[in-house]
């Protein structure tokens, strides 16, 4: 009869995750259209090719005049023309004269301030300015945002919507990038069925796969749908062996414990040359875990267990962090803020971090997390109340009114929620 066996050393999480990252590698950089680059990270440096401004214009509407000529208010001018956006003016300003200016016109030659609407009355082509003007007043200088031939952002910047407002101000239209990392999933075992049909003796649906895919995408990979495999050898090296020539990276879920039919070792085993790795984390939910990298172009393969939370914590503590890194980023995990428990976080000792499912809020101005009922690494539902996972150390938990870290998982769903929290 065949025996159970550890799948691998027990480790902490930070050492797991060492060793994860030390086998990585980042993918090659590539020209990428400055439309497509949004959340990717620059490979190389961006150097300004011109000013921002690239003259000087008016920050808001109201009168381009010259300092000078107004002295001690109130002060009269004549108005001689009307410069709009997009329209210079055609010919200077003179001594004593004043021009109507809306917000972005380029200021006209000879002009030095703006004056404000709210300060000036207009009488034909009499201007009467009620406050006096310091010189630049009003005024957005040549290169005050941007000079020619600064640094705008360094290697390894993450590209958000800004930075892509930025670079098409300086006619930037595409950046060298790292690509986004194509993730493969694939579910493993002979008692999983995809589809809505009915269910054969013996079987569950596949959630892990859309969870997971899920979860690729929201990292910014472009999922890969590698579909489901049986508990058979050559089944799982033939689904192997064509993803990798077409991902970056793959991740399996089930066939990571300690089961009589867990082929997933053996298979990867036979794949990477007897390097890969297997290791029980010192965390719960997501104890099982595996890696290694197969091919001449050393795709990882990334092993995470078939129970479905424990699939999705595993993504979120060392999967999500490694396509990340391959990716370029340099913040590799989501932010763990400090919280107080609302209710207590119950648990016993065994040796492990804790991961338990929370429902984060504003009271008061004050982070405060509630555990959600039904805390099982089968018991999926739980996971989607939740927006966080509170970190408990070994011991026997948090009693109500005590600080604790926990992982948003969600930022956008804790109502009110402030960084300085």
């Amino acid at each position: 009869m065949a025996e159970f066996a550890r799948p691998g050393p027990t480790v902490s999480l930070e050492a797991a995750r060492d060793q994860l990252l030390t086998a990585l590698h980042r993918l090659t950089p590539r020209p990428t259209p400055l439309d497509q680059a949004l959340g990717t990270v620059l490979a190389t440096q961006v150097i300004a090719s011109e000013n921002i401004p690239s003259f000087a214009n008016a920050a808001m509407d109201g009168y381009a005049v010259r300092a000078a000529d107004i002295g001690e208010a109130p002060g009269s001018l004549r108005l001689v023309g009307r410069i709009a956006a997009g329209h210079p003016a055609t010919t200077p300003l003179g001594p004593g004269q004043a021009m109507t200016i809306t917000t972005g016109a380029p200021l006209p030659p000879g002009a030095d301030s703006v004056c404000m609407v709210e300060h000036a009355v207009i009488d034909g082509d009499d201007l009467t300015l009620e406050a006096g003007v310091q010189v630049g007043q009003h005024v957005r200088h040549t290169g005050e945002d941007v000079t020619r031939g600064s640094l705008v952002f360094d290697a390894g910047t993450e590209i958000r919507p800004a930075h892509i407002g930025v670079l098409a101000s300086l006619g930037v239209g595409e950046v060298t990038v790292y690509p986004r990392a194509r993730v493969g999933v694939l579910s493993t075992g002979d008692e999983l069925q995809s589809g809505s049909g009915e269910l054969g003796d013996g079987k569950i649906r596949d959630s892990n796969r859309h969870a997971l895919l899920a979860l690729v995408s929201g990292a910014g990979c472009e999922p890969i749908d590698l579909g489901i495999v049986g508990d058979e050898e050559v089944d799982i090296q033939s689904a192997l062996d064509g993803a990798r020539s077409t991902c970056d990276a793959i991740i399996t879920s089930g066939g990571v414990s300690v089961g009589v039919a867990d082929h997933m070792k053996t298979v990867l085993g036979r794949l990477s040359g007897g390097s890969a790795h297997w290791m029980e984390v010192a965390i719960k939910p997501a104890k099982p875990f595996g890696f290694a990298t197969i091919g001449s172009a050393g795709t990882p393969v990334l092993c995470v267990p078939g129970n479905p939370v424990s699939a999705l914590v595993s993504f979120e503590l060392l999967a999500r962090g490694a396509v990340r890194f391959m990716m370029g980023h340099s913040v590799l995990d989501r932010p763990r803020w400090n919280a107080t428990a609302a209710e207590p976080l119950r648990r016993r000792r065994d040796g492990k971090v804790h991961l338990v499912r929370v429902l984060a809020g504003v009271d008061a101005g004050t982070l405060v997390v509630r555990p959600i009922a039904g805390q099982g690494s089968h018991q999926l539902r739980s996971t989607a109340l939740a927006n966080a996972l509170a970190v408990l150390p070994d011991g026997e938990g948090m009693d109500t009114g005590e600080v604790v870290s926990v992982i948003l998982l969600e930022p956008d769903a804790v109502p009110d929620a402030r960084s300085d929290q």
